[in-house]
């Protein structure tokens, strides 16, 4: 038996956390062939997402803690090279595992291609072409110097070969953040967030808006006003985040229907329970977009454009614009959604870590690799 390669996982944000942790648990079931490490930046933290996933996923505490919190884009970015560096020097991984769009996974993404380690994303290939998204950039750069690319939509697969990425680095081995979603279903299912709250199910919508182009300037009045005028004719729940709650406190701003229920932010298992029940999702979070689609509700994005077309594609998503006056429009569209079946798209089904896990084996972990790409049907 060969030496067991050492792989360093590297999250940094809450949506990093339910896209690697499925990876996490794939790899330690394989232990004979993968030694594993993750790594938290810190650059968000959320203690109590951890042990949830500790009790039903059995991937444990972090190994390494660099906590280098919140900061201008710079200076995060900055931090994360500069702490992550000696770490990977240190244990001399194979390969770094670097998930989604956050300045943790640029970072971590840079330092390790300096070094010469090879580099997996996950999540690769999506594109809002939008070059204002901080997001976007952290995507595009790390997708040029990663050696193993692995994708959950075919858009993705275009994308990168546009951008002349060699087609033999890609991948498509399905939607590892839906793994998490059907891994905690039974524990969703369980919670009934909607009924402890006195909501009926399909009665109400769910919003989420946390954007700075929605929340930090003049167009979050007018969503705060049209949310109004739609929580008269169904129950709004709003989960409220930080930037969004500061925001419209800075600008004076205040909802006044009684059919309006602002909620602190959720933990992960509560807030998806409320989704599944709900009528409706009105977002403008990128992973939303995702979850919704598995569980065949209609979700809302208040965006001009999307990272996700895959999930407009398949009928569960559909694009407001950045135009909140369009929210009035919600409870009719939705009355719409339900008349029109959506599908969920090949690969989103609860497997994809371990396809990807498979690839990485296959691939040897390194830069040399003349393997045909692993992963579901229409990839």
């Amino acid at each position: 038996m060969g030496r067991a390669r050492h792989v360093i996982s590297v999250v940094g944000a809450r949506p990093n956390f339910m896209k690697t942790v499925p990876v996490i648990a794939a790899l330690q079931r394989r232990p004979d062939d993968v030694r594993h490490t993750l790594v938290h930046t810190g650059q968000h933290y959320d203690d109590a997402m951890s042990r949830i996933f500790l009790e039903e996923l059995g991937v444990g505490a972090p190994d390494v803690m660099l906590s280098v919190g919140s900061a201008s884009h710079a200076v995060q970015t900055a931090r994360v090279m500069e702490r992550i560096e000696p770490v990977m020097t240190d244990l001399k991984p194979d390969l770094v595992l670097v998930p989604g769009d956050v300045n943790s996974t640029l970072a971590a993404a840079l330092v390790a291609s300096k070094l010469g380690i090879a580099i997996g994303h996950i999540e690769a290939g999506l594109r809002s072409f939008d070059r204002t998204m901080p997001e976007e950039i952290n995507r595009v750069l790390t997708d040029q110097i990663s050696d193993l690319l692995f994708i959950h939509s075919p858009e993705a697969r275009r994308n990168l070969g546009a951008e002349g990425v060699s087609p033999d680095r890609v991948h498509a081995v399905g939607n590892t953040m839906i793994d998490t979603l059907v891994a905690m279903r039974a524990r969703i299912g369980e919670m009934h967030a909607a009924r402890r709250r006195g909501l009926e199910a399909g009665s109400y919508l769910v919003v989420t808006l946390h954007r700075p182009a929605l929340v930090d300037g003049r167009l979050l009045a007018d969503a705060v006003a049209a949310l109004d005028a739609v929580a008269a004719d169904m129950p709004v729940v709003f989960p409220i985040h930080p930037r969004t709650d500061a925001s419209m406190k800075r600008q004076g701003l205040s909802f006044r229907s009684p059919g309006m229920r602002v909620l602190e932010p959720l933990g992960y298992v509560e807030f998806l329970s409320l989704v599944q029940d709900a009528a409706g999702v009105l977002t403008d979070s990128g992973g939303m977009q995702e979850e919704t689609t598995y569980l065949g509700i209609p979700c809302f994005t208040l965006r001009d454009n999307t990272e996700r077309p895959i999930t407009c594609e398949v009928g569960t998503n559909v694009l407001l614009g950045l135009a909140p006056e369009r929210i009035r429009e919600v409870p009719g569209l939705i009355e719409q959604a339900r008349a029109e079946p959506a599908e969920v798209p090949p690969g989103w089904d609860g497997a994809a870590a371990e396809r990807l896990v498979d690839v990485l084996l296959q691939a040897g972990l390194g830069r040399d690799r003349d393997l045909a790409p692993v992963g579901p049907p229409g990839g």
